[in-house]
Formats: C-alpha cells, structure tokens, sequence
C-alpha cells in the first residue's frame, strides 16, 4: 500500500458529539493495517506484536475522530507508520508513527505512554508532539524559532524527523481533501522547509514527491500545464526511448555485463525550476528523459561509462562522478550526458544497489540496509550535518541567527576541494578560505592568518574552485576577525566567529563594568566589600534580584555596555549595606580620607587602547592622547570616549549628564590613534602626492582619504584620516603639512564645526 498523509484536519479535542465512523469506514482502516501487518516481515515476532499493541491503544485513542476525506482518524496513523516501514525503522520508530497524535488529539499523557510502551516510544511521540504544534508562521521570527525547534529534534534522534517527514507526506497526498485556502499555506511551507530536509537528508524520492505534490498545489494551472506537455512528449519520443533501452541491452549483452536498466523522467517540478531558472521554454528542456543503469560492484559503474560512451557521443562538461566524490548528503552516482540518437540529450546514471538505497532513501538507507545486511550499516551518513545543527545551537541561542547560519546549510550545491594531506571535502559553493579552516576544526578557523590554493599564497577572501588544494596558516596569537562575517559562506563558521567576537566583547565589558563600579563605590565613600570576592555573598544576591541580572558577571557585563549606571547601582548597595547595619568603620572611608585615598583620581577609567569592542573612540572628534577626555556610557554601545569640547558630547551632556563618566589617558599608550585633519590645497598636478610624502615624512599613516563632492575651481579640500601616537605627534604632523607647497590651510576636523 502506497503511504499517504495529510495534515490532520482535526486536531484538537474530539467533537463533542463524534460522528459515528461507517462499517466500509471501519474495514477500510481494518484493511490498510492489514497492508501495514504484511510490510512487517523484517521485525520479529516480538516486534511486531508490539506494532500491533500500539496500533489497538492508538485506535481506541482515535475513536471516533473522522479525517476531513471521511475516513476514520486512525488511517493516518497507519500510513504514517507504512512509510517509515518501507524505510524499514525500527520497532520503536513505527510504534511512535502509530501513536504521534496520541498526546496532542486524544488526551493521552507522555506518563501513560512511558507506562505502556517504554521510555523510548515515548520521548519520540513528546518530540513529534511539540512539532506538531510549531506554526510556521510568516512572521521571521516566529518561523525561525519554530524551525530551530525542528532541527535541533532531528539532530538529537533522526527518527523524530523521518516520522514527520512520512507524516508530511501523506498529509500533502490528501491534502485535496482540506479546505482550498489551506493550500498555499501548507504547499509554501512543504517546499521551504520539509523538502529541502528530505533533501539534505538523501531521501530524495521523498524530497521530489514532496515538490510535486506541493507545486501541484501551489500552481495547478501551470502544473496541469507542464503535465501534459510532458505527456506528449512522451507519447512523440516513446519509440526513441525504447530504442534506446534495445540499444542499451544489446550493448550490456555483448559486454558480458549484468545490469539493471531503468527508465527515469524529470518531475514537473524541476522541469519548471529549470525553465524558471534559466529562460527557457519547454521545447528548451532537452534532458526530460534519462536511464538508470544498477550494477553488481564500483568497477562495473566505470566499465558501463565506457560501454555507454562507445554508443554515444558524450556533450562536453556532462560529466560528474559522485563516485569518487561523493555529494554531502551521501549520494554517490557516475552521471553522463550522451547525444542519443535523433540529437537528443540522454542523461546516464551509473550507481550499485547500496548505492541506489542511499540515493532513494538517504539517512534511511541505515535502516534498510541493516535489516538485508545484519551486522554492517551506514551509520556515519548524514550525521556529520546533524552534529554540526547542535554545534551551532550551542553558540548561538537567539532563533533567528540560527536560522540564518543554518539556511545556506540546507540548499547546498557543493564544491569540493582537498587539504594537502589529499582529503576530500565538500563544501557550499561560494564557500572561502576561512570557511575551510573552520569545516576542519574550530580552533584552525580562530588562528587562521594566511592561506595558499595550489602553493600560492591567496587572501582569506578567496572563493575555491573545485579541485582546490588548500593550505591553511595558523598563528598560536591569532583570533578571528569581524571584517570575516562579510564573506563567510558556512553556517560553522559564520557561527565560531560570532561566538568568539561575543565572548571577547562580554570579557571586555564585565572588566569595564568591574572599573566604573569600583569607581562610583568609591564615589560613595565606599572602599571595599566584605568578602567581595565571592559570588554569593548575600549583599550580592539581593543587589541582583534588585537589578534583575541572574549572575554578578552578567550585573558588570550591562554596567559596562551603558545598559545600568554605575552610580544607581553603587548607591542602591549603600543602602543596603545600611539597611543590614554594616558598621562604617569597616566599610567606608570618611569623605577626608576619600578625597586623599591615595591620589585615586576620583577613580577615573583609565585608557591605553587595548580596549577592543567595550571602549570606543568617537569618530564625531577623534580623540588622541593628550586630548582632554569624557566618557559617554551609550546604552548597549559600552563606553564611548569624547573630546571634552566635542559639540556631540555637549548635546549628550544636556540631556543624559548622569551617562557621563571621568576618563584620563594612560602614561604610555600601546598603539596609535586616528585624528581627522581638514587640508585645504591649490588645484594642481601632483598634490596630492605631495601632501601624502608630508604626511609621511612625519612617521604618520594615512588610513583614509575624503575629497568630497563639491570643488572648487582654485581649491579643493582635503580630509584625511590619519594615525598618529598622541596631540604632540598630530601637530607636528600639522606643522610639517603646513610648510608643503600647494598647502592653503590645515586644522583639525570636528563634527558640528569644531576646529
């Protein structure tokens, strides 16, 4: 029996008057389990006792309840577990396929479930349960979060979504049967979400059912349309095919080869893709028709290619062998297109029976491939994809970034390149150096500095090309880099990076964080904690409830992102230090000793530029060393260092004074700064050069170069951005471009007219 499922039309609680199911009804679901009894031949008889058991618990669940066809409920069911049958899953798999609506229609509980058919059956059942109620909506979010559930299930035990997948199915091959404003709904979401899991998965006889029964949804002029154009296609070069087919025979025959030979035609559906893809017409498609050829070992596939390319003559560039270089999904396969007779393309597909199993049936080829082979299996196939789903999870908790690393995973057309160890990998199209580095491990994608391609050395930018040999250069010192998420193809990597540019940040902003609360504690008289040392000191705990942080780090981390002032913060501890009567004499410091402390500088930031992403230098004034400074605490931003007569800052000032921070320079700064610097130049051949040789000349570095839109005649104004040590360097800079020819005016630039 053929497995069709649709989705259920009527879910929920059961009517309270159930409509009474028909005695045909009731011998129609008596006969398809009967169908499902006789695909059990490969469990024991143990097994398929338990089949049974779940099948009565499942039918006396579903009494009652009618499909929207008429049929009585627990149909679906039943084809839901003869599709995962003929993938030959294992007992619990087809238990759970029977059972999947038990929880969510019929009232049963997970404990009732655990109680009658074991832990197992039912941790499959609860995680097809919380599918089923995931609503792909149009909203991004919503729908990103629903298909991080989805995939994260799959990752953890693929049966979830082999069920769901055969529930998909055979709700699309029913869906006739539901209202015709469901339809663009349900086809939408089958063709972007479940066909392209089916496809990543290997089943590809699914995956191409589940195109066209969508399509034929979706589109049913157009597929109505393709559909008899195909036939007549057909019925024109029927005798051309059968032609072939001889010719194929007599060739196989006289090579004293044993083959399988097999008819294949394009779905409606990628005949459409292609049309839609590339322009063209249906007369255009000329690979509509094509043959299988199974044979008994890997050498025989090689020796059919050379039987079928003594008939034909091959088209150049048609010649791909999935063999040797198997695709992601598992799919191995020697295809060829050959000029048959007529000039009609002919595409040839040369595979062994394992072979075949994997490309029908995928990450389900485990399981049918273990019930005819006891003992061996194909358990490496597809989970190097689904541990990498939990990978990515682990770094990336927000629903929408998942989906966004995710996605490109899922469509890939693959390019494949070797390590110089000769290892092949797969990887998507478009895909990098650094995206390389990562698929090998991610502490070679972090420490990435340089690369080769073919023993040339390349950027980390570069696009590989199949037959790429790719070297990788680490550096222990080495981290990744922001500017890499603008050309990183992989989710893996897309996701390290990300995760690693979140950590630094977080450590840079609790540090901060750490800084301006011992500042403004000190502020308040405050010299130190009792036992601040420890996390869970009581003080501790009710400041974070008072604040809402779940952890102290995470308390710092939003001090210094601007997301709490210090201030509220150090006064409310004061307070609640009094409130537990803390003597002062052991806790504070008198406003005298405060102002003597030490020379503490009133606790002022101090700043060197190693700061990374929690400090930032305005770009609005550009302050260098020397400059007198304040720092603005923007929310979520960290901490944004101004100019002291900035005209942005004074602005910020008037409205959020209690944002503003004390900040000083370090004695010895650890690297340059940028300054921006208004030239104002005679037109004239070379000046621009000259005003660079000056720059230079006074060990600066131009690190960006503006002429703006609007010129003069005579003049031109200049801006540049220059790196210099600290304010002396930037005016001896300005003092040596002052003395060039050609030079009319310098000043330092400022937003809102400050020179």
């Amino acid at each position: 029996m053929s497995v069709v499922l649709q989705p259920s039309s009527g879910r929920g609680k059961p009517p309270e008057a159930p409509p009474v199911a028909s005695p045909a009804a009731a011998n129609a679901a008596a006969a398809s389990f009967a169908a499902l009894t006789a695909r059990l031949d490969y469990l024991d008889a143990t097994e398929a006792e338990q089949v049974r058991r779940a099948y009565r618990f499942a039918d006396e669940a579903h009494l009652g309840q009618i499909r929207a066809s008429g049929e009585p409920y627990i149909t679906h069911p039943i084809a839901v577990a003869a599709q995962c049958a003929e993938w030959k899953l294992d007992v619990q798999a087809l238990m759970a396929a029977l059972l999947h609506d038990a929880i969510e229609d019929c009232g049963v509980t997970k404990p009732q479930l655990i109680e009658r058919f074991g832990p197992a059956v039912a941790e499959l059942v609860d995680g097809l349960t919380k599918l089923d109620k995931l609503q792909f909506t149009t909203r991004e979010e919503n729908q990103a979060e629903s298909f991080r559930k989805m995939l994260l299930a799959m990752a953890r035990d693929v049966r979830v979504i082999l069920i769901k997948l055969a529930d998909r199915t055979h709700n699309m091959r029913t869906l006739a049967d539901v209202p015709r404003e469901k339809w663009a709904r349900i086809s939408s979401e089958t063709l972007d979400i479940y066909a392209p899991i089916a496809h990543r998965l290997g089943l590809n006889q699914t995956y191409r059912e589940l195109q066209e029964l969508a399509f034929r949804h979706l589109r049913p002029w157009r597929h109505a349309t393709l559909t008899k154009a195909v036939t007549r296609a057909r019925n024109r070069r029927r005798d051309l095919i059968q032609k072939v087919q001889r010719e194929l025979e007599t060739a196989f025959e006289q090579a004293g080869m044993q083959v399988r030979i097999a008819g294949r035609e394009k779905t409606v559906y990628s005949i459409y893709r292609k049309m839609e893809e590339k322009h063209l017409s249906f007369a255009q498609v000329t690979d509509i028709y094509g043959f299988r050829i199974v044979v008994p070992t890997v050498m025989d596939c090689y020796r059919a290619l050379g039987v079928l390319h003594q008939m034909y003559k091959p088209v150049p560039g048609r010649f791909k062998d999935h063999i040797a270089i198997p695709k992601v999904n598992g799919y191995q396969s020697l295809h060829t297109t050959l000029v048959g007779p007529s000039g009609v393309n002919v595409e040839f597909q040369m595979r062994t029976e394992a072979m075949h199993l994997v490309a029908e049936s995928g990450v389900a080829a485990h399981w049918l491939y273990k019930a005819d082979h006891p003992g061996e299996g194909t358990e490496g196939l597809g989970t190097k994809w689904l541990q990498s789903l939990l990978d990515i999870q682990h770094e990336t908790h927000d629903a929408a970034e998942f989906w966004d690393h995710v996605k490109i995973d899922l469509f890939p057309d693959a390019v494949y390149v070797f390590t110089p160890k000769s290892q092949i990998m797969a990887l998507p199209r478009g895909a990098t150096v650094v995206d390389f580095a990562y698929a090998i491990h991610s502490d070679v994608g972090d420490r990435t500095v340089a690369a080769k391609i073919n023993g040339v050395q390349v950027p980390l930018r570069t696009e590989l090309k199949n037959g790429d040999v790719v070297e990788v250069v680490t550096a222990p010192v080495s981290t990744p880099n922001p500017a890499w998420l603008g050309f990183v193809r992989t989710g893996r990597a897309r996701s390290k990076i990300r995760h690693h540019l979140k950590s630094l940040a977080q450590a840079e902003s609790q540090e901060l964080g750490e800084k301006l609360l011992a500042q403004a504690l000190r502020a308040e008289g405050l010299e130190k904690l009792p036992q601040d040392d420890e996390e869970h000191h009581p003080i501790w705990d009710k400041l974070l409830r008072f604040t809402g942080n779940r952890t102290r780090a995470e308390l710092l981390t939003d001090i210094g992102l601007g997301k709490r002032i210090a201030s509220i913060v150090a006064k409310r501890l004061v307070t609640m230090l009094a409130e537990r009567g803390e003597k002062p004499d052991q806790l504070l410091i008198t406003r005298e000793r405060y102002t003597a402390h030490e020379n503490v500088s009133q606790g002022e930031v101090t700043l060197d530029g190693s700061e990374n992403a929690s400090v930032q230098f305005a770009t609005c004034c550009r302050p260098v060393p020397g400059d007198r400074i304040l720092g603005y605490l923007g929310r979520g931003e960290g901490l944004v260092v101004h100019c002291d007569d900035c005209a942005v800052a004074r602005r910020l000032q008037s409205r959020d004074p209690e944002r503003f921070i004390g900040v000083e320079w370090a004695d010895e700064p650890v690297r340059p700064f940028e300054a921006s610097v208004l030239v104002t130049v005679t037109n004239g051949k070379g000046v621009l050069a000259r005003v660079a040789v000056a720059v230079a000349s006074a060990e600066a570095d131009i690190t960006h170069v503006d002429m703006g839109d609007q010129q003069a005649q005579d003049a031109t104004d200049l801006r540049f951005v220059i790196a210099v040590r600290d304010r002396a360097h930037l005016e001896s800079v300005m003092r040596t471009l002052r003395r060039t020819p050609s030079v009319m005016n310098v000043q330092r630039a400022r937003a809102g007219g400050n020179a």
